[in-house]
């Protein structure tokens, strides 16, 4: 994990996407398709599945372990020429990630091994007020055309 936050929009990203949704179940889903989405049209249709499990992952988290009722989420989306990074923001900053091993009966627990295993890094950054937890994952860089190299 690194502590490093991403550049401001106008300092490296060549796309970048954010949406604040309500702490509800339902929103996970809605997530998880707006990123693979965003992904794809960005030219890595590639990468958008594991985008989006990402996504889902590091929403789920959130809603379980970060949300309080009536505060909504972020899902920030940006894409530099070689990464794509997906940060998910929730109020509660004292609620962070932790590496566990699940027990093979448990129902809950995988999350971050999915992250851990789908990405090239990840981190938490603390906030004033609650906490970013953001992943990312190299891409290939686009060619002249638009379109990412095979």
């Amino acid at each position: 994990m690194s502590d490093s936050c991403p550049p401001p929009l106008s300092k490296g990203y060549d796309h970048y996407d954010t949406v604040s949704y309500t702490p509800s179940p339902q929103n996970i889903p809605r997530a998880r398709r707006h990123v693979a989405r965003l992904v794809a049209h960005w030219g890595h249709s590639g990468a958008a599945g594991d985008a989006a499990l990402v996504a889902s992952e590091l929403c789920t988290n959130a809603l379980l372990h970060g949300c309080l009722r009536d505060r909504l989420f972020r899902v920030e989306t940006s894409l530099t020429g070689t990464a794509l990074r997906i940060a998910v923001t929730d109020p509660r900053g004292e609620r962070l990630p932790q590496d566990r091993p699940a027990d093979p009966d448990a129902q809950f627990g995988r999350g971050l091994l999915i992250v851990r295993t789908l990405v090239d890094r990840w981190a938490v950054e603390h906030l004033a007020v609650g906490k970013t937890v953001w992943a990312e994952m190299a891409v290939p860089e686009m060619a002249v055309t638009g379109r990412a190299d095979a």
